[in-house]
C-alpha cells in the first residue's frame, strides 16, 4: 500500500499521518501495522520512568542530543496523562525538547495516556513499531511518570532507566516502586542538588540487598538461585547508579555509555532475544484477549449480559458466576 510504501522511504508527513491512525485504531492503522512488521525489530527501545518532577523530559532531551552524536536516527515517544474529567492532555513534554528542534535525524510524538495504567498509553507499542519500521535506530519511551505503577515499561522496553532526584520525598518510595526490578540503569538526575549523596547512599545500599551474593534473589520479576554464593561473571546485569544534571548535560556521556554497556551485555548472553520474544508474546496475548472479548459479546444480546448485570448488582450471582454462565451457554 501506497502510505506504508511512503513510510518506508522517509516521508515524514506519511509517518505523523500513520502515527494518528494507529494512535486512533482506525482499520487503515491496523492493516498498515501488519505490512510493516517484517520491517520490524532493529531497533534499541530505552524506557525512561520515575516519579513526577525528577527531570524525565529534559534528560531525554539531552540523551538524544548526545545519541545523535554518533549519527543515530531518534524517535522520542513522550506519553503525558489525560485529563479525568476532559479526556485531554498537554502533550507539553516538547517545549523541554527545544534543542531537538529542526533535526531531521529526530521525531518526537507526544501521546495521551487515555486512561491507561502502568504509565504507557496502549497505542504505545503499536507507535514504536511505526518508528521502528521506519528505520529508526533508537527510541526513547518517556512514560506519564505515576510512580508505583510504572512496570509496563519494563516488559516494552530493552533498556529501562528508572530516574530518582534529591529531595523528592522518604527514600523507601523507591522500593514501594519496585524500582530495583524494573531498572536496568538508576540515574540519580538534579545531582547538584542538596541531598544527593543520602539518595546515592540509599540506592546502593538497595542495590546490595538484592545483590547475588545471597542465595535466592529477585531479578526483573524473576526468582534465580546461587549455589554456594558464588557470583557467576556472565548472564547478570547489577543496574549501575549514574548522577546527572539535565539542564546542563553533566553525566549524560557517563549515562550513553552504560546503555551502551547494556545493549553489549543482552546482546552477549542472549537476552536481547529473549526480552524480544516475551515483549511480542505480551502483545500476542493482550491482542488475543481484545479479539476474543469482542468476538464473545457479539455473539450474546446486549438484553442477556444487561440482564446478568442486574443480578450481579441485586447481588443474586457473583461476576464470575455469571461470566461462566455466559460461557455455558
Amino acid at each position: 500500500m501506497e502510505f506504508v510504501q511512503s513510510v518506508l522511504r522517509g516521508d515524514r508527513l506519511a509517518l505523523s499521518r500513520l502515527l494518528s491512525c494507529v494512535e486512533n485504531d482506525v482499520p487503515e492503522g491496523r492493516l498498515a501495522l501488519d505490512a510493516l512488521f517484517p520491517y520490524t525489530g532493529k531497533a534499541h527501545l530505552i524506557g525512561v520512568t520515575g516519579a513526577p518532577g525528577t527531570g524525565k523530559s529534559s534528560l531525554v532531551n539531552q540523551l538524544a542530543l548526545q545519541i545523535r552524536k554518533k549519527e543515530k536516527r531518534v524517535a522520542i515517544v513522550a506519553v503525558d496523562p489525560s485529563s479525568p474529567f476532559t479526556g485531554g492532555a498537554v502533550l507539553g513534554d516538547r517545549v523541554r525538547m527545544r534543542d531537538l528542534a529542526g533535526d531531521s535525524g529526530v521525531f518526537i510524538r507526544s501521546m495521551a495516556s487515555r486512561g491507561s495504567l502502568g504509565g504507557l498509553a496502549a497505542a504505545t507499542a503499536a507507535v514504536t513499531q511505526v518508528f521502528d519500521a521506519a528505520g529508526f535506530e533508537v527510541i526513547l519511551i518517556e512514560t506519564v511518570g505515576a510512580g508505583q505503577s510504572e512496570v509496563d515499561i519494563a516488559r516494552l522496553a530493552h533498556t529501562t532507566i528508572v530516574v530518582e532526584a534529591p529531595g523528592l520525598g522518604d527514600d523507601i518510595q523507591a522500593i514501594k516502586a519496585g524500582i530495583l526490578e524494573i531498572a536496568d540503569i538508576l540515574v540519580i538526575n538534579k545531582a547538584d542538588r542538596p541531598g544527593v549523596e543520602t539518595t546515592e547512599r540509599s540506592l546502593r545500599t538497595m542495590l546490595e540487598l538484592a545483590h547475588p551474593v545471597r542465595k535466592v534473589f529477585r531479578h526483573h520479576g524473576q526468582m534465580m538461585e546461587l549455589n554456594d554464593g558464588v557470583v557467576p561473571q556472565e548472564g547478570l546485569w547489577i543496574p549501575p547508579v549514574q548522577r546527572t544534571v539535565a539542564t546542563d548535560g553533566r553525566g549524560v556521556p557517563e549515562l550513553l555509555e552504560s546503555i551502551e554497556r547494556h545493549v553489549a551485555h543482552l546482546r552477549a548472553n542472549g537476552d536481547w532475544m529473549r526480552r524480544e520474544r516475551a515483549r511480542l508474546q505480551a502483545e500476542f496475548d493482550l491482542l488475543l484477549q481484545e479479539a476474543l472479548v469482542s468476538r464473545f459479546l457479539a455473539k450474546i444480546p446486549p438484553s442477556k449480559v444487561e440482564g446478568m448485570l442486574q443480578l450481579i448488582q441485586e447481588r443474586r450471582i457473583s461476576p464470575r458466576e455469571a461470566v461462566y454462565q455466559l460461557l455455558e451457554n
